[in-house]
């Protein structure tokens, strides 16, 4: 079912994959983030990680589907990277952008020169209130929304806050609002793809909550999970179906109109870090199983239910990034997509074939 077509060391430990799709055309180019912790020479492996300084790197790569050839563009030096969205293009004659959360607490944004094939940064904005603020906190997920004159940014980190944003054609990043929601790390935020005023968010303290952007009052708070909650897909073409990941390893499918009880449930094992449907068959999820694989799983709307298709084992470490192509390949249909894990600082490109 799998075919791994390439195989890269990142050298830092990778954590995010994100492939760009413009304009709606598919495209060979994406991003890789990755997160290094600084060790200091002679200090214990045993001591804690907090104060540590952490790196990182943003790689941009080519894919050419044709020949199959894997070519890495660009490699900028960062803080740690922990997710990265690329944003849309204001209109058909702009470039898109890139957007990255990091372990300063920044939000930094990168334009893609699609003549030059390069990356090139635009802006940076920290979510401290003040720069005398003690250390700022982790960015940890990132998403967006557009309404057609600005690109709203929501920002989820490590303690427990979320944080609205504003990104206008101008370059200008403005702070609509910032509030603590979760008691521990806000693992994760999404933007409702059909109701435009909510915004879901995930925590280590095991609670997905909703949030009414126009009230500024929680929607409603849901505690099915018993672990952290660590990902959400607002399904792109099925209205109030939102997915769920969590460190507890059930993949969760939930109707937002009655938030009671599942209506399905998948034990994919491991805790999963990301979701993404693939661009041409949203039904089709690729999961990000950290301590297991890369799951391929089938969303079944009028059972409704979540089946298994196959599991990605490249990795020999943590699962964290992953994506599709936005591509479905002419010849024989199956599905291209880049994996990423951290430890082994590995990188993979391969081909799915669903088929089978």
């Amino acid at each position: 079912m799998f075919t791994t077509l390439h195989s890269e060391d990142t050298e830092y430990s990778a954590d995010s994959v994100e492939w760009l799709t413009h304009d709606d055309a598919a495209t060979g180019f994406f991003a890789c983030g990755t997160y290094q912790l600084v060790q200091e020479e002679g200090e214990p492996a045993a001591e804690t990680s907090g104060k540590r300084p952490r790196k990182g790197r943003v790689y941009l790569y080519q894919f050419e589907e044709e020949n199959c050839r894997l070519e890495r563009l660009q490699c900028i030096e960062t803080s740690a990277i922990l997710d990265m969205k690329w944003l849309p293009a204001w209109s058909s004659e702009c470039n898109p952008y890139l957007a990255t959360v990091n372990s300063l607490g920044q939000l930094e944004i990168y334009e893609f020169l699609q003549d030059a094939k390069q990356l090139h940064r635009r802006t940076c904005f920290s979510l401290a209130e003040q720069e005398s603020q003690e250390e700022a906190p982790l960015a940890l997920a990132l998403d967006w929304q557009h309404d057609g004159k600005h690109i709203r940014l929501a920002i989820s980190d490590s303690k427990g806050g979320l944080n609205l944003l504003r990104y206008s054609s101008q370059g200008e990043i403005i702070r609509e609002r910032s509030w603590l929601s979760h008691g521990f790390e806000a693992w994760t935020c999404a933007f409702d793809r059909w109701s435009p005023h909510l915004l879901y968010s995930g925590g280590d303290d095991m609670l997905l909550m909703a949030h009414d952007l126009r009230t500024e009052q929680r929607a409603w708070t849901n505690r099915a999970h018993m672990a952290g909650v660590t990902c959400l897909l607002s399904h792109p073409r099925h209205e109030n179906h939102l997915l769920t990941g969590s460190y507890d390893e059930q993949l969760r499918l939930f109707d937002t109109r009655s938030m009671k009880r599942s209506l399905a449930e998948l034990d994919l094992s491991g805790g999963i870090w990301r979701l993404k449907p693939h661009p041409g068959q949203p039904d089709i999820i690729l999961a990000a199983c950290m301590y297991t694989n890369f799951s391929v799983v089938q969303l079944d709307v009028a059972a409704p239910g979540l089946s298994l298709l196959g599991a990605y084992e490249e990795h020999k470490s943590i699962c964290y990034g992953a994506d599709w192509a936005p591509w479905q390949n002419k010849d024989d249909a199956s599905l291209t997509m880049a994996t990423c894990s951290f430890y082994d600082h590995t990188l993979c490109v391969s081909r799915v074939d669903i088929s089978k």
